[in-house]
Parts: C-alpha cells; sequence; structure tokens
C-alpha cells in the first residue's frame, strides 16, 4: 500500500483531535485522503491544527464528549456537510490528577474522569453507530484503550477502571453494529508522550520517553504518536475490513510480561 491514499473519499470525526494523538491522527488521516473534522475544546489550537493541515482537507469544531447533545450535533453536521461519516475515531480522554489508590479513591474525581473516558466514547459510539446505520454505511469506529484496559495497576486505579469500560464498550459495540456491517475496534497504546502525559508528569517528551523505555520489550525504537496513529490508520481503511471487537495494542511488548 506504499504510497497509496487508504482513505480516499471517506470521511472521518476524531475527538480529541486538537492536540497529541488526536492531532497525529487527523494529519495522517487528511495525508490518505480522508476528510477530517476535528472535535475537541480546545477552540483555538483545534482551529490553528485545522488551518495547518489545510481547510480543504480538515475543518475544526468545538465538541466537549461529556455533552451527549454536543457528540450528537458533530454528527449531525458532518453527515448534513459531506452526507456521511466513514469513520469515528473516539479518541478524547484524560488522565488521573493524582495516583490514587482502592484505598484513598476520590470518587467524585472518578466520576469527572469517568464523563470523559467513559461517557464521551459511549455517547460518540451510539451516535455514530446511528449515523452509519441510518445511511448504510459500512463505518469504521475506533476508541482509545490503553493498556491499562488488559492489566491491574498499582496506581491511578480510576483511569484504569476508565480504559477496561472502554473494551467492554468496543467489544459490545462489535456485537451489536455488526449486522450493519459497521467495525468496532480499539488501539492501546502504553505511555505515549503526548502534552497531557508530559504535563501530568512535569517532563519532556523525551524525558518521558526514556523513563518509560525500560519497560518495553521490543527494544531500538521509542513508542510515538505517530504509531499509535498508523495503528488507528490501519483499522479505519478497508484493510481491516474483517477486523472488528479487536484491541491494537501498541506497546512495544509491555503486556508480554503483565
Amino acid at each position: 500500500m506504499s504510497g497509496a491514499k487508504r482513505l480516499s473519499g471517506k470521511v472521518a470525526i476524531i475527538t480529541g483531535g486538537a492536540s497529541g494523538i488526536g492531532e497525529e491522527t487527523a494529519r495522517l488521516f487528511a495525508d490518505h485522503g480522508a476528510r477530517v473534522v476535528i472535535a475537541d475544546i480546545q477552540d483555538q489550537l483545534g482551529q490553528t491544527v485545522a488551518e495547518s493541515i489545510g481547510l480543504d482537507r480538515c475543518s475544526y469544531t468545538h465538541c466537549d464528549v461529556t455533552d451527549e447533545a454536543q457528540v450528537k450535533s458533530v454528527v449531525d453536521r458532518t453527515v448534513a456537510t459531506h452526507g456521511l461519516v466513514d469513520v469515528v475515531f473516539c479518541n478524547a480522554g484524560v488522565i488521573s490528577p493524582t495516583d490514587q489508590t482502592v484505598l484513598d479513591l476520590d470518587l467524585a474525581a472518578m466520576d469527572r474522569l469517568f464523563a470523559v473516558n467513559v461517557r464521551g466514547p459511549a455517547a460518540c459510539v451510539k451516535h455514530a453507530g446511528r449515523a452509519m446505520a441510518d445511511g448504510a454505511v459500512r463505518g469504521s469506529i475506533i476508541c482509545t484503550a490503553s493498556v491499562a484496559a488488559s492489566t491491574g495497576r498499582g496506581k491511578r486505579v480510576d483511569y484504569t477502571m476508565s480504559k477496561h469500560a472502554v473494551l467492554g464498550l468496543v467489544r459490545s459495540a462489535a456485537v451489536q453494529l455488526g449486522r450493519f456491517g459497521i467495525r468496532v475496534n480499539s488501539v492501546s497504546p502504553s505511555a505515549v508522550a503526548t502534552p497531557l502525559l508530559t504535563v501530568s508528569l512535569g517532563m519532556s517528551e523525551e524525558e518521558v520517553e526514556v523513563a518509560y523505555a525500560d519497560l518495553a520489550k521490543l527494544k531500538g525504537v521509542s513508542l510515538k504518536k505517530k504509531h499509535v496513529a498508523e495503528g488507528a490508520l490501519f483499522l479505519a481503511s478497508d484493510e481491516a475490513a474483517l477486523v472488528t471487537g479487536h484491541d491494537l495494542v501498541v506497546d512495544g511488548g509491555f503486556l508480554c510480561s503483565h
């Protein structure tokens, strides 16, 4: 597929597309021929990213994924503008503000995190699935999960719980939407040096990559945003036509010994 436009003619919505993995994926999808709609709460940044990609290929719209009405509005406007939506990448997410464990779990903080990490993807899958089914589109829905969805962790239990929930959503939606020809998958990276993580840890991108390099079993390559974006590109493309209910782990072998 070298040189091929793997998403030529497709319309894609990316939540959390103004920065980090979402921004990287928006650029990659556009380069592969997709018309991309970035949905985020970072308005100035999102508009700047869309303009840098090219407004003939990308647009920005405000969307807080914790508000179902806003999610529905983005999907509806995309269909009204472009006639359909082929790909929805449910990528918006946050990490725990503290290293809380079960014994000191702040349930109010957990509720706030779940509103973004669980309610958000659920709203996106619901309204993307409805739009694709109504339009008879054999679409692809992708959620950003995490290696934390496949193992227990010593801290940030609320984040781990939320990503386990994302896998449950993906697998259930794959079963329920398969009759419409809609594929639902997730991509699960280990620690990626996104702005969200670097700010949380108080480290630079290079420091994050070095700090987490020893956790990977695959040596000689550091996990970067582009690797996760390339995984999402595969799941969005027709190359993955028979792939659904799958969690594509992008972790350099981190989970092999967990």
